[in-house]
């Protein structure tokens, strides 16, 4: 009997936690006793109170005290589902915390603000006695090239961009280009957003063109929100676009590289090969690859260790740009 009671007095305290609200004044006693009531628990308002107040402590819930009847709700930004946290739900946020702040708009972040708390005060209370709770200072991701700082947003411009996507529709920004010396207004039809490093891009089509472009977040000076629908390109699609090269600055043809490689670098693309297609014989290396910016930065990035043998094309860029820096080096530092 004694089980069945604590199950029955679990129950209904379980389900008193989620009839608390959690912004407002919050409900009174009597008012939870009624709701328990048509949800089937035979409780008495006394016994609310007595559970109320177990419960207090527990979940640090807040009591209006400004007068009687007194008004129970949550505190500000807990969640009525927080207590049922398992450890792997509390390591998962932890874990993914870094790479959703950049791509989720204000809006869903307020809202899962909250649920990262937990996570963090959950992991820090089960650290003394599970091992699994320290994961967190046990794995790590490095970026494999030198780390660069990330381009600074604005929070409105950060803020409109999200809304106009999730509301589908149009923005006025004020947009200054790499090499632009002033900035310039722009209509824009937003249709994603892409976190490459640290830098995030819209991905976009302006005014009545179809054809779709790339804006560095961080060049928007300003971004305005309108009520006009956003148009989209038929077919479109994010992932397809992303996986044709677009964010490689390039990526429209494949070619078929050919190259002499170093040992240490023979190595490397023995374990990490840049395509399915990856032949490597001896020191000499085919794959077929996107013809990108990335990789022409990629190749320059190897030095001595590679050698392009062909394309024709690409073997007289990367030597056009190595002769170039070699010049560089001639003379003393002015």
């Amino acid at each position: 009997m004694p089980a069945q009671t604590t199950r029955q007095t679990l129950a209904r305290q379980w389900e008193l936690l989620k009839l608390l609200p959690s912004r407002g004044v919050g409900k009174t006693a009597a008012e939870l006793t009624q709701n328990l009531n048509a949800l089937g628990f035979k409780v008495s308002k006394r016994q609310v109170e007595r559970d109320l107040w177990q419960l207090y402590e527990a979940f640090h819930l807040e009591c209006n005290e400004g007068g009687a009847p007194y008004g129970w709700k949550w505190p500000l930004g807990a969640s009525v589902d927080m207590p049922a946290m398992t450890l792997a739900e509390a390591l998962s946020l932890a874990l993914v915390q870094d790479i959703l702040e950049p791509l989720l708009p204000p809006s869903l972040l307020v809202a899962l603000q909250p649920r990262f708390d937990l996570a963090h005060r959950k992991l820090d209370q089960l650290k003394s006695n599970n091992p699994s709770a320290d994961w967190l200072k046990k794995v790590a991701t490095v970026p494999p090239a030198l780390p660069l700082q990330p381009a600074r947003l604005a929070n409105e411009v950060l803020e409109a961009v999200h809304e106009g996507l999730l509301r589908e529709r149009q923005l006025e920004v004020s947009y200054q280009g790499q090499d632009a010396k002033v900035p310039i207004s722009i209509r824009l039809h937003p249709l994603g957003v892409v976190n490459r490093g640290p830098v995030s891009y819209l991905v976009a089509t302006a005014w009545d063109y179809d054809d779709v472009r790339l804006y560095a977040m961080h060049r928007i000076h300003a971004a305005a929100l309108t009520e006009e629908p956003a148009r989209q390109p038929a077919s479109f699609e994010l992932d397809a676009y992303i996986r044709q090269g677009a964010l490689q600055f390039g990526g429209e043809h494949t070619i078929r590289l050919k190259a002499r490689v170093s040992d240490e670098l023979r190595r490397i693309l023995a374990e990490t090969p840049l395509s399915e297609d990856q032949v490597l014989e001896g020191h000499l290396l085919s794959a077929s690859v996107r013809e990108t910016w990335q990789l022409t930065w990629w190749i320059l990035s190897q030095g001595a260790g590679m050698e392009v043998l062909e394309p024709k094309a690409l073997r007289g860029q990367i030597a056009a740009k190595i002769a170039e820096a070699h010049a560089r080096y001639q003379s003393a530092p002015n």
